[in-house]
Parts: structure tokens; sequence; C-alpha cells
């Protein structure tokens, strides 16, 4: 199959479902209505959640795969629904198997379609500052990208599909690099649900005050760490 050919096939699955969606929220089906319920109201995300008893850990896992898939889900209340369901550890457990799935299904689709397909989707903003991705081969740079907040990890998982990094070293440098983050966003929520408020602003307000020079320097850290790549250092 040719690329002209396969690309059509992609853009004309991508309209049917684009189709699809938009004939679901011009009925306002009910599907429509409980998603939208689910992504405003957090605490009937988390009665739902729990109402599905041994399934739920399951539909969490399926809920923190979409969020990367899928940017409009904000994986800042996914992250720390999840402590507040199962607790800091389990949170932590299942919050890290479902971002690694969404993570690598975003990797699988890079690596199988390409920039004919991903490059659509990214605005010229986010292209034109993270299409460095496409040449990254080390697993420092990986690291750094899913360690430092900031950056879009949806729309990076995307491009580096399209670099020459291998699946594996991906897989396993992008589940490591995220999993403070994930446990931060756990412990939050956890502490939330027992009514630790006071405890848990405390908690939040020192980790921000650590992750905002990394976040304010982000692109700078990540250039020097190119750079030194490049330079084979």
């Amino acid at each position: 199959m040719t690329d002209r050919a396969r690309w059509a096939i992609v853009t004309s699955i991508l309209f049917a479902l684009l189709a699809v969606v938009v004939w679901l929220v011009v009925v306002d089906a009910p599907i429509v209505r409980f998603l939208v319920r689910l992504y405003q109201d957090k605490k009937f995300l988390k009665e739902t959640v729990r109402s599905w008893g041994w399934m739920a850990p399951i539909v969490f896992i399926m809920i923190q795969a979409l969020q990367v898939i899928i940017s409009p889900i904000p994986g800042e209340i996914t992250g720390p629904v999840g402590g507040a369901l199962f607790g800091t550890w389990l949170g932590l457990l299942y919050s890290s198997i479902g971002l690694t799935l969404g993570t690598l299904f975003c990797f699988w689709v890079g690596r199988k379609w390409g920039e004919p397909l991903v490059r659509p989707w990214l605005s010229e903003h986010h292209w034109n500052r993270m299409n460095f991705v496409i040449e990254a081969e080390g697993a420092i740079l990986c690291f750094v990208i899913y360690l430092v907040p900031g950056f879009p990890k949806d729309i990076v998982s995307y491009l580096f599909g399209i670099s020459p990094m291998p699946f594996w070293i991906f897989a396993i440098v992008s589940t490591l690099a995220r999993i403070p983050g994930t446990w931060i966003s756990s412990y939050f929520g956890a502490h939330v649900a027992e009514q630790q408020y006071i405890y848990a602003m405390a908690f939040l307000a020192i980790i921000i005050a650590l992750c905002l020079p990394l976040y304010h320097y982000r692109d700078r850290i990540i250039k020097r760490v190119h750079k030194r790549k490049a330079d084979g250092v």
C-alpha cells in the first residue's frame, strides 16, 4: 500500500469517527451527557467509578489511558481522583498502568503512521516547539521531557513514535519518568479524600514551589540536554 493510499484510508476513518461524534453531540445522546457530567462533576465521577465495584480499577485504568490519547480529558483531575478512590499506592499503580498504556498507544500510532498522520493534529506552535523530538534517540532526553512539568506529554508521545528511539527504551524510560508526578497526584488526592485539606494544600504548595523553577526553565533544560546529545557529550 502506498503512503497516499494509507493516508487516504486513515483520513477517511478519522472523518467518519468525527462525523459520529458530531452527530452524537447534535442529538444530545445520553452517552454525551454522561461523559460531560463525568468531566464537569468530580463527585459524580468518583461515585460512578465506585459503583462499578471490582471493575472500578479497570475503568479507572481505561480513563487514564484515554486522557493521554485524547487531550481534552484532564489528567490533573483523574490523577488525584485515583488517589482519592484507591489510596496513594494503588492509585499510583492503576494510574501508572493506564498512563503507560495510553502513552505506548500514542507511540505506536506515531511509529505506525508517521508524520503524515501526526502533523495535522498539531498546531504550528506545538510543531515548531517540539519537532526536535523526532530526531531524539537518547533515553536521558526522553526521561527529562516526561519528568519536567509543562510539556504536552500526549503530543510528545506521538512524536517519539516518529523518532528512531526503540520501543522498549521509550516504554521503560517514559514510565519511570512519570512515576514522581503520578505519586504526587495520588498522594494529594488520597489526603483530600481523608479530609486532610490543610495538609494536602500545604503539600501541594511545597511541590508547586519546587516545580516552578523546572517549569520556568523547561525549554532551556531540554535545549541543553538536546545540545549535549547532538554534540556527543
